[in-house]
C-alpha cells in the first residue's frame, strides 16, 4: 500500500494554491444551509425545507396581554423552557394601543405552556398575573441567558430594550425579576421600533447586537458588538449578496446550537403596499431564512421559510412573526427522534386576543443538498478535519441511496475509500456512520486536506461531521 500521508501531503504543496486553501472544519457539524463547502454539483440542487404548522401553543386572551402580543422570546433554561413577550392590546375603534407590558410564560416540554401568577407587577389593581416588567423598554423587550464563562451571578439573564432614544441594558440574576443596567441606551444609532436583540457569542467571546436600521425608506438590520454589553461598537449594515432590497421587519438572528460558528436568522419579510384582506390596515409578511459564518454577510432564501398559508387571519398586517429562539422538542410520532420547534404569531390586530402556533423542523432540517432518483452528486472544496468517522444527517425514500467517496484534492479516489468501496447509505437518520468495504475510520486521513465526493439518488443531506 502506498504511503498515504506523503501523497496528500505532496498533493496539497503542488495541487493546492490559495483558490483552493482547505476549509477547516475540524469535528464540529456543518450545514447545507449554503455553499460553503460545495465545489461542483452535477444533477443536485440546494433545498430549502419547511416547517410544518402543528398545534396553537399559547393564546394571549389573559387581560394583561391582548391582541397584539408581540416580540417573542423563547430558550431552554435546564428542564424549563421559557417564552417572553409583550402584553399589549390595540383598540381598534380607537385605533390605539392601550397597554404595554413585559409577558413570561413556561413550559416543561416546549409545547404545553402556562402562564404562572407572580405577583411582581400590579395590572388593574391585581399583582395575580404573569407581568415581569412595566416601564421603558416594554415595548420589545428582548432577553436571553447569557453562558459567558464570565458572567457576574446577578447578570445571568440580560435583555435590550427600547427607550431613551436607543436601547437600554438590563440584567436579571433569575430571569423574572429584573432592573436596568445604565441610566441611559448603550446603543443610540439606528430605529428601534422593533425586536432589536443581542446574545453572547461562544464562537468570538463577545457580544453581538442585531437592531433595526432604515436605508432609504426600507427596513434593514444593524449589527454592533461588545465586550461587556455596555459599550458597543459603531453599528454597521447587513450585507446579503444576490438577494434583493426588502423591508425586514424583524431579524431574529442566532447561534444554532448545534452548530454556533453557524448564525440563523428568521427575518419577518414585510410588503406593505399589498392588502390580503378587508383589514383597514395594508401589508402582509411571511418568514424567510438566512444563515451567516461571520455575522456580517448573509445568505438570504429568497423563498418563504414559512408562507401565511390558507388561514385568513394570517393574511392581516403584521401577522407571521417568528419568535426569536427555537427548542428541540419531542415529536409526536412514536420512536423518532427529537425535532425542533418554532413559534409564529397569528391573529394579530383581530378580536380580543392573538396566539402563537408552533411549527416543528427536522434537526438541522432547514436545507439540504437533494438529488433526484435519477442522481445527481457533487464535490465538496478541500477540507481538513479530526475524527475517525464521517457522520450523515440524511433522508433517502427506500429505492434512494447515498454513497461518499474520499478523494484527494486533485479528484483522485484515495484507496480503501474510492466510490466502489463504499456500502451504500439509506434511510432515514439524524447521525449516521459511513462505512467502507473494510472499514469506517477516516483516522488516517485526518489532518490532511481531502475532497468528498457524494452521489446520491432520491435523497436530501442536511449536514455532515466527522467524529
Amino acid at each position: 500500500m502506498k504511503d498515504l500521508t506523503f501523497i496528500l501531503t505532496l498533493v496539497a504543496c503542488v495541487g493546492v494554491g490559495a483558490a483552493d486553501e482547505p476549509v477547516d472544519v475540524g469535528s464540529r457539524l456543518e450545514m447545507f444551509v449554503d455553499d460553503h463547502l460545495v465545489e461542483k454539483m452535477t444533477d443536485a440542487r440546494l433545498v430549502l425545507h419547511r416547517p410544518v404548522p402543528r398545534e396553537v401553543a399559547i393564546v394571549h386572551d389573559a387581560p394583561w396581554e391582548g391582541n397584539v402580543c408581540f416580540y417573542h422570546t423563547v430558550f431552554r433554561d435546564g428542564d424549563l423552557f421559557r417564552m417572553y413577550y409583550r402584553g399589549a392590546h390595540h383598540d381598534y375603534t380607537a385605533g390605539k394601543v392601550s397597554h404595554q407590558v413585559v409577558c413570561y410564560a413556561e413550559s416543561d416540554d416546549g409545547i404545553h405552556w402556562r402562564k404562572p401568577e407572580l405577583g411582581i407587577v400590579e395590572f388593574d389593581g391585581s399583582k395575580k398575573n404573569s407581568i415581569i416588567w412595566n416601564g421603558v423598554g416594554s415595548h420589545n423587550f428582548a432577553p436571553f441567558k447569557d453562558p459567558n464563562p464570565d458572567c457576574k451571578p446577578d447578570e445571568l439573564y440580560k435583555a435590550l430594550g427600547g427607550g431613551h432614544g436607543g436601547l437600554v441594558a438590563f440584567k436579571s440574576p433569575d430571569g423574572i425579576h429584573w432592573s436596568l443596567m445604565s441610566d441611559g441606551a448603550v446603543i443610540t444609532k439606528g430605529a428601534f421600533d422593533s425586536q432589536n436583540l443581542a446574545f453572547w457569542d461562544s464562537e468570538r467571546g463577545r457580544y453581538v447586537d442585531f437592531h433595526r436600521g432604515f436605508q432609504n425608506g426600507v427596513r434593514d438590520i444593524m449589527t454592533c458588538t461588545s465586550k461587556d454589553f455596555l459599550h458597543w461598537t459603531e453599528p454597521v449594515w447587513l450585507e446579503y449578496p444576490g438577494a434583493p432590497k426588502e423591508h425586514l421587519y424583524t431579524n431574529q438572528i442566532t447561534p444554532y446550537y448545534r452548530a454556533p460558528h453557524i448564525f440563523m436568522g428568521f427575518p419577518k419579510r414585510f410588503l406593505p403596499s399589498r392588502r390580503g384582506t378587508d383589514h383597514r390596515l395594508p401589508g402582509v409578511s411571511d418568514g424567510v431564512f438566512m444563515t451567516s459564518r461571520d455575522g456580517l454577510k448573509f445568505n438570504r432564501w429568497t423563498e418563504a421559510f414559512i408562507r401565511p398559508g390558507p388561514q385568513k387571519e394570517r393574511w392581516v398586517c403584521r401577522n407571521n412573526e417568528i419568535a426569536w429562539g427555537m427548542l428541540e422538542t419531542k415529536s409526536n410520532v412514536p420512536g423518532a427522534p427529537n425535532e425542533l420547534s418554532l413559534y409564529s404569531i397569528e391573529g394579530y390586530y383581530q378580536g380580543d386576543d392573538c396566539q402563537m402556533r408552533r411549527y416543528t423542523l427536522r434537526t438541522d432540517g432547514f436545507a439540504s443538498v437533494q438529488a433526484p432518483m435519477a442522481g445527481g452528486e457533487f464535490v465538496t472544496k478541500p477540507i481538513l478535519f479530526v475524527g475517525k468517522q464521517l457522520v450523515l444527517n440524511f433522508s433517502t425514500s427506500a429505492a434512494g441511496s447515498i454513497r461518499v467517496e474520499a478523494q484527494t484534492p486533485s479528484g483522485d479516489p484515495i484507496e480503501g475509500f474510492a466510490l466502489t468501496d463504499c456500502q451504500e447509505v439509506f434511510g432515514d437518520a439524524i447521525e449516521r456512520a459511513v462505512t467502507w468495504t473494510a472499514e469506517s475510520d477516516l483516522g488516517k486521513l485526518a489532518g490532511q486536506p481531502i475532497r468528498l465526493r457524494f452521489v446520491m439518488k432520491d435523497a436530501d443531506l442536511f449536514a455532515i461531521r466527522f467524529r
